[in-house]
């Protein structure tokens, strides 16, 4: 196993998305790494926590990326979010961008979770994925 193309991984997803010009017409570009400090966009998405598990198999050296991408919005109700939600995922899921380090084997999207927070003001839809990376 290893954790070598994480920061790869995380770049090409970055890349990916903002490289989707339906998703970033959706934000007006706001696609973070981490939210920015300060003043906030109403909505934007946020590449999040991950978790990592090895998957090294006959061919070589692998690993199970987890991942989540967050859809933060201050606009009422979810539609807005959702609409921002299913262009992260139609983004990701099949995609197999380059990697500077290693190769992606596949991006799935397993599931998403939507809730209020901060006194119900703001919705947030946490989407996750996974992805299967190959270090060979």
């Amino acid at each position: 196993m290893s954790y070598g193309a994480a920061a790869a991984l995380q770049a090409a997803v970055y890349s990916r998305l903002m490289a989707d010009p339906g998703l970033t017409g959706l934000v007006n570009g706001a696609i973070f790494d981490v939210p920015p400090a300060g003043a906030v966009p109403e909505t934007y998405v946020s590449i999040g926590p991950e978790e990592v598990y090895e998957a090294d198999d006959g061919t070589g050296v692998g690993a199970r990326h987890r991942f989540t991408v967050s859809v933060v919005t201050a606009e009422a109700g979810f539609h807005e979010a959702k609409l921002v939600a299913a262009a992260v995922s139609d983004a990701l899921h099949g995609a197999r961008p380059a990697l500077s380090r290693g190769r992606v084997v596949w991006i799935t999207f397993q599931r998403a979770v939507a809730r209020r927070f901060g006194a119900g003001n703001r919705r947030r839809i946490d989407l996750r994925f996974e992805a299967r990376v190959d270090l060979d």
